[in-house]
């Protein structure tokens, strides 16, 4: 399915992007073609330039286009289109899927459908962008990815080992029945609920993907097989100093931080704050999701907002619920109204894709 955002729109983000100051970020990339895999996951960091063909307009240094072309040294090809202010990707790598032909390159961010073209859509640390050979017409069938979670850092030789694949749909995710886990040099396949039970064997570095028939593999992962003394990932052989080894992936340990700006402690009657802002500082698993949790109170009698309907809702005191506002760096929310007589608690929460999290909180007063 093609996914295309209105020329209007597009132009909009675009000229948002292009005031904003060029920054680089430090994302992961990975392209899928028709038979193979032609770029791996592979983690870039952009130029933070605008990026262009000559003689075309170019693409803000933050845009995903940026990179693309640092993944790929620059080996896509495309036309910059005036009426989605973005430029068409007809090739990447060798491989040619003009827009408009029986195939074309889908363009993922995080595991969804991604809001806009290539120029439109601005990185953040931590982003994953999937590009992928999809069916454009009638004549063949779509295909979508796989989603491979559960793969540990280091495992022991013959531990079993519980991973799971889900098929994603551009929105959400499903359990994925009867795709095959390679693991090393093993296969296992998974069940009703999409888990796999494998058995760990090798040493060393050990890659680890998922695949079935009609979707896109899943980005190949690695663990790292030893028994911890037999010098592999970093072990100490018993009796000697051990080798450098190698850990693919370090485990992430480190919340967030998120931030609230421009509140003041009191507001006069009438003029408290509609729209709330803050940051949420770089996190080398990319941030997950930005929640945000306001409580009132006003005497003994205590209300919270409900995100879903856009109103306070009676609470316990002392209490309160978050909602989800999104999942960027600098994030905002517009209130349906400004924040009446009471005493009021902002929290936010900030949660990276590693599962850890860091809230901050603010306490005003509006008269």
């Amino acid at each position: 399915m093609r996914k295309i955002v209105p020329g209007t729109l597009a132009g909009l983000v675009v000229a948002a992007l292009l005031a904003a100051p060029a920054f680089a970020a430090t994302v992961s990339v990975r392209i899928e073609g028709d038979a193979l895999t032609l770029l791996p996951r592979t983690v870039v960091t952009t130029s933070g330039q605008p990026v262009g063909k000559p003689g075309s307009p170019t693409c803000p240094g933050n845009s995903a286009l940026d990179a693309v072309n640092v993944a790929t040294g620059g080996n896509w090809q495309g036309v910059y289109d005036a009426t989605f202010s973005s430029y068409s990707l007809d090739g990447l790598l060798g491989e040619s899927h003009p827009i408009r032909g029986d195939r074309y390159w889908s363009f993922w961010v995080n595991d969804g459908y991604a809001p806009s073209g290539v120029c439109g859509v601005p990185v953040q640390n931590g982003d994953s962008l999937l590009f992928y050979s999809d069916c454009g017409t009638a004549a063949c069938t779509s295909r979508m990815p796989l989603r491979l979670t559960g793969v540990p850092a280091k495992a022991a030789p013959g531990a079993t080992v519980t991973v799971k694949v889900e098929q994603l749909d551009g929105v959400g995710a499903a359990p994925a029945a009867g795709a095959t886990v390679a693991f090393g040099g093993v296969t296992a396949t998974t069940g009703a609920n999409g888990t796999a039970a494998v058995t760990v064997a090798g040493s060393g570095p050990e890659p680890v993907h998922a695949t079935k028939a009609g979707f896109v593999r899943s980005a190949t992962e690695t663990a790292c097989v030893t028994t911890g003394s037999d010098g592999a990932c970093g072990s100490t052989v018993p009796g000697g100093t051990g080798t450098a080894g190698i850990t693919p992936f370090g485990i992430d340990t480190t919340a967030p931080t998120a931030t609230i700006a421009g509140l003041k402690k009191r507001y006069a009657h009438g003029r408290g704050p509609r729209e709330l802002r803050g940051t949420v500082s770089a996190d080398p698993s990319g941030i997950k999701s930005v929640r945000l949790a306001i409580s009132r109170r006003k005497g003994d009698r205590c209300w919270t907002f409900a995100g879903g309907r856009e109103r306070f809702v009676r609470h316990r005191c002392g209490g309160w619920k978050s909602f989800k506002i999104g999942d960027r760096a600098d994030w905002s929310y517009l209130l349906p109204e400004r924040l009446g007589p009471g005493r009021y608690t902002i929290r936010v929460v900030a949660i990276d894709k590693a599962g850890n999290d860091g809230a901050t909180r603010e306490r005003i007063r509006v008269r």
